[in-house]
């Protein structure tokens, strides 16, 4: 058969970057307390001498295999939830991984409110204590933690870094806060194992976590490859004249320092050099390669994500990117349905409700995809909401549903259609559990439009399952918006507790 693009990649970076090893070793995924997905085949894999003839036994099966090039791979057929176990690797010599129990593998990623841990570090302020309350009530050996090593890199890495963490009182400090209250959630309801692969890095945009080949196979996304080229190119030149101007920039920087002390004003930006191309820690494809390549083909359930701060203000590319970005990884791990969940921004004064938009287009044309909104659960001032607790929880809540055929509501109401007559406007919504209802008080965020698109305050209230818009200063409306803001006020909710998305009925093609 022939091999797809992705397994062609896999098989050439096998061949081309195989060390010579004298003893078998496998993945740092399959080590101490690993967990392994239950339900579909394990690929478990490594490196060896050439030749070497490895053996895997674990849950009574065995598997055996020969390393060609330097490395080796078998299959364990699908297992079932355990607990404890030993996962044994035979070659000329023996490695064992202790505690190994199967259950639910779940991969984190995004940036920074992915990355932020339970406990943040202590330049974190103010500090929060449910943080430290949280972490010593969290003895759920069950749960399992393994954070991916290693910086950007230009070219796809084999081998990963990392190591499988219980979750202990002592340990979740250095989880991912929404991943824990994911993985707590679904502990707590399921009662099945949870593993978490924490692959997130802070202030990174999606074009860090997509392969070249995406990047190239979009018009709309090869300028991200384009302009980083170009900044290579560049750079000599730039760097040197500033080396060249640096004394000057310094002194005028020294004076200017003085000068807003004496003013009593904050001090200005120090002088730095140009940002070095070949070394930026967020330049395209550099976590893709680094942190997402090396971990396939480790069987997973499926994506948690969270990011896009990143990307606010573009969100027509972000729309193709992150699309891009579902589809890759798909690709890479050969499984068209891996569900992918991710959070929808929550309100702050930097992120434009285009952004917003964007995402939830994600969620409405990807198949296998779910979004939880989080317009209720931000911090207009700070990018970094301090509760991760309620994004975790609702995460778990979608794959429950979604993943898991639970039986529950696990989205706020979305809207579905609008209809304009009379004066006003009627809007119908998707997701509405056991009815629309307002947070307290009236409704609040609508407005409402006619031809010339200028948008005011509108009175909207509930009426059955409909919500009804209209303004005095708008006879004949056309268009209907509801939290679009940067940070709009949540009011209308399902009885389920769950808020509306932003939307607007005027959405462009």
């Amino acid at each position: 058969m022939k091999p797809t693009p992705v397994t062609a990649v896999l098989v050439f970076a096998f061949a081309a970057t195989a060390p010579v090893w004298a003893d078998v070793k496998p993945s740092a995924l399959f080590s101490d307390n690993a967990v392994l997905q239950q339900g579909v085949a394990v690929p478990v894999w490594g490196t060896a001498r050439e030749g070497e003839k490895v053996t895997v036994e674990f849950a009574g099966q065995s598997a055996t295999t020969v390393a060609k090039e330097g490395r080796w791979k078998v299959v364990l057929n699908a297992l079932k939830p355990a607990g404890p176990q030993v996962l044994t690797i035979k070659g000329d010599n023996v490695v064992t991984a202790q505690n190994v129990i199967v259950g639910e593998v779940w991969l984190c990623s995004g940036q920074s409110n992915m990355a932020r841990t339970v406990v943040p570090p202590a330049f974190v302020q103010p500090r929060q204590p449910f943080w430290g309350e949280e972490a010593a009530t969290a003895d759920y050996p069950m749960i399992r933690h393994f954070r991916t090593g290693g910086s950007a890199a230009d070219e796809p890495a084999t081998e990963v870094t990392g190591k499988w963490e219980v979750c202990t009182p002592m340990s979740v400090g250095e989880f991912t806060a929404v991943g824990y209250f994911f993985a707590r959630d679904l502990w707590t309801s399921r009662r099945v194992p949870v593993g978490l692969i924490n692959s997130s890095v802070g202030a990174t945009g999606a074009a860090s976590w997509v392969s070249r080949e995406t990047l190239l196979s979009h018009p709309e996304l090869k300028g991200n490859l384009d302009r980083q080229a170009k900044s290579k190119t560049d750079y000599p030149a730039q760097l040197a004249k500033y080396q060249a101007d640096e004394p000057r920039l310094l002194a005028e920087y020294a004076d200017a320092v003085t000068k807003a002390k004496a003013e009593g004003k904050p001090e200005p930006r120090k002088p730095s050099p140009p940002r070095n191309p070949f070394t930026d820690a967020y330049r395209p494809t550099g976590y893709y390669n680094s942190k997402i390549f090396p971990l396939a083909p480790y069987a997973i359930r499926g994506v948690v994500w969270y990011q896009g701060e990143s990307n606010s203000g573009h969100a027509g590319e972000y729309r193709v990117l992150f699309r891009g970005l579902i589809d890759g990884w798909r690709e890479l791990w050969q499984n068209p349905g891996l569900p992918f969940l991710f959070v929808q921004l929550p309100e702050y004064r930097g992120t434009v409700p285009d952004i917003r938009e964007a995402q939830l287009r994600t969620w409405n044309e990807t198949p296998h995809t779910g979004m939880v909104v989080t317009i209720d659960c931000g911090d207009a001032d700070d990018i970094h909401p301090a509760d991760k607790r309620p994004v975790g929880i609702r995460l778990a809540l979608m794959a429950r549903a979604t993943v898991y055929d639970e039986d529950l509501v696990y989205s706020g109401p979305l809207f579905d259609t609008a209809t304009f007559a009379e004066g006003r406007a009627v809007l119908m919504f998707k997701h509405t559990g056991g009815g629309l209802v307002v947070k307290e008080g009236e409704l609040k965020g609508f407005t409402i439009a006619g031809a010339n698109r200028k948008f005011v305050p509108a009175k909207a209230e509930i009426v059955g399952g409909t919500v009804v818009v209209s303004s005095a200063e708008v006879a004949e409306p056309k268009a209907v918006r509801y939290g679009w803001e940067n940070v709009p006020i949540p009011s209308l909710y399902n009885k389920d507790g769950l808020p509306a998305s932003p939307f607007r009925t005027d959405l462009p093609k």
